[in-house]
């Protein structure tokens, strides 16, 4: 049995909201190495990526739409046999069929074992053209339509081939225009690459001996920020300018907004919903003392450990929280609020939120980000600065 494909699946059916949040946290219950923890994110990843084009596949190849426990199992399979190249086909078959069979019973398996069989039987090397027959993406094919047709029903074609929702496709449709909709909702299929601030010392250093240990990286828009263009996480994170707080994990886009907010030697900041705490420790890094605010204690375990690691301990103040009530107002010299929102414009790292969104997911997120906003603005003194961001598309 693959504890991996077990692992997958468990998340994926916990009616968690971020799956991938989960992944650190499955991987030590079920004690995974390095690779085999790299495996369960990349398979639930994926199939939050690919989820539109799993279903479709499952509506085809199954008699009877399957009850939600064994569609999981048949999308974790779908995306080991048609997204990911490292796995025999018959191992992918193999480790479906048992872990069915351990979870749901010798029917299910079999079952499982004939759809699958089917799958490898009729996807087709290369593409046709046919945007209701191809993948998007990869030089794979169907016999047959497997899509809607993108004339007739162009969003959801969207949902189909591209998993971005009807709902979502037609807002960008709408805004943008359905060609440049869909391309943005085809970079949404990949993970993006892992960016990384280099804190101390020079980029050119770094980047060498991340190299050296078969992580290869670029230069961004910013000069302190490298981009991993090969290698895994999990090199990164155990490498000796990681552990030694010279890098951190954070991106250019993250960074530049932190940088906005200008925070000084002497200055005391608020981080409003600061949780994994990349801008608490930019700012920490310019001097300044920096209350950081969450509502969820284990995320702000996590910043404590990065703050720690970056040698910025005396600098942050956790603060649990969802909200500011407990705050003096207009005593910071600035608060910067992350306030939560759809992340439309990171589904390709966040892809879960795609699957959330809705009229009733961006109200409940608009009204508490105007609530967060209000209470920041109470608590900037006369002269000081407010700094909001936001990666969502849809506010």
């Amino acid at each position: 049995m693959s504890v991996v494909r077990i692992a997958a699946w468990n998340l994926l059916r916990s009616g968690v909201l971020a799956p991938l949040r989960g992944v650190d946290e499955e991987a030590r219950r079920y004690a995974l190495d390095a690779r085999d923890r790299g495996l369960l994110r990349t398979l639930v990843g994926t199939e939050l990526r690919r989820r539109g084009t799993l279903r479709a596949l499952v509506r085809n190849l199954a008699r009877r739409q399957p009850k939600p426990e064994l569609s999981t199992h048949l999308h974790l399979a779908f995306v080991q046999l048609l997204f990911l190249d490292k796995i025999p086909d018959h191992a992918a078959v193999s480790e479906a069929v048992d872990a069915v069979r351990h979870t749901l019973g010798g029917s299910k398996a079999t079952l499982v074992n004939a759809i699958l069989r089917e799958t490898i039987r009729r996807r087709t090397q290369g593409t046709t053209g046919d945007p209701r027959r191809d993948f998007v993406g990869r030089d794979l094919s169907w016999p047959e339509p497997l899509f809607h047709d993108p004339v007739v029903h162009p969003y959801l074609w969207a949902e189909d081939a591209l998993s971005i929702p009807g709902a979502l496709a037609k807002r960008w449709g709408k805004r943008l225009g359905d060609e440049r909709a869909f391309a943005l909702g085809e970079t949404f299929l990949a993970e993006p690459p892992l960016s990384l601030r280099v804190v101390r010392g020079e980029a050119p250093e770094v980047a060498g001996e991340l190299s050296e240990l078969g992580v290869e990286t670029r230069v961004s828009g910013h000069p302190r920020v490298l981009v991993a263009t090969g290698g895994d996480v999990r090199t990164v994170t155990e490498s000796a300018p990681f552990a030694e707080g010279r890098i951190t994990v954070q991106g250019e886009t993250a960074l530049a907004a932190a940088e906005l907010g200008r925070a000084a030697e002497g200055e005391r900041v608020l981080d409003l919903c600061s949780a994994p705490g990349g801008k608490a420790v930019v700012h920490a890094g310019a001097g300044a003392h920096v209350v950081a605010v969450d509502r969820d204690p284990r995320r702000l375990e996590r910043l404590q450990e990065t703050v720690a690691r970056l040698g910025l301990s005396d600098r942050v103040e956790p603060f649990v929280s969802d909200g500011t009530a407990a705050l003096p107002p207009g005593t910071f010299d600035l608060v910067f609020v992350d306030a939560p929102c759809t992340n439309t414009g990171t589904l390709g790292a966040r892809p879960a939120a795609r699957w959330r969104f809705g009229p009733r997911n961006l109200r409940e997120l608009g009204e508490r980000k105007s609530r967060l906003l209000r209470e920041a603005a109470a608590r900037v003194r006369p002269g000081g600065r407010l700094v909001g961001r936001s990666c969502s598309l849809e506010d």
